[in-house]
């Protein structure tokens, strides 16, 4: 067997246990707890350019 072959068979080895461990409702979770985030620093991030144009 070559070095690359193993390599290969461990990450899918590694994938596949991953995937079999994570559920739809974890993925949907997280994605909806990113774009939260996202909108949270967005409207931070405008609010505080306001009130630093003010001064």
């Amino acid at each position: 067997m070559k070095m690359n072959d193993i390599r290969i068979g461990t990450l899918g080895g590694t994938l596949c246990s991953i995937w079999a461990s994570v559920s739809l409702g974890d993925v949907l979770q997280t994605v909806v707890m990113a774009a939260i985030g996202t909108i949270v620093s967005f409207l931070t991030s405008r609010l505080l350019g306001r009130v630093g144009r003010k001064n």
